[in-house]
């Protein structure tokens, strides 16, 4: 995990505003998705490319109960 991107502005911005391109949650906002998505895709395997690294640090929010920084940023 690149824990620079946790603190680079922009980024989390981006990360905010990103939603699922894909299955069961299509075009719901990262952060809303449930954790047992993203625990699964910890399993399973996150995909590859800037997609993938966004899940796994929503992954990493949200074990550490941090995703309503997220929520935040999307609300400025």
């Amino acid at each position: 995990m690149q824990n620079n991107k946790i603190s680079d502005k922009e980024y989390l911005i981006k990360l905010a505003n990103t939603k699922m391109p894909f299955g069961k949650y299509k075009g719901q906002f990262l952060a809303d998705i449930p954790e047992p998505y993203y625990v699964w895709f910890a399993k399973q395997g996150f995909p590859k490319g800037e997609l993938g690294e966004m899940l796994q640090l929503m992954n990493e929010i949200k074990i550490n109960g941090l995703e309503y920084l997220i929520k935040n940023i999307r609300k400025m």
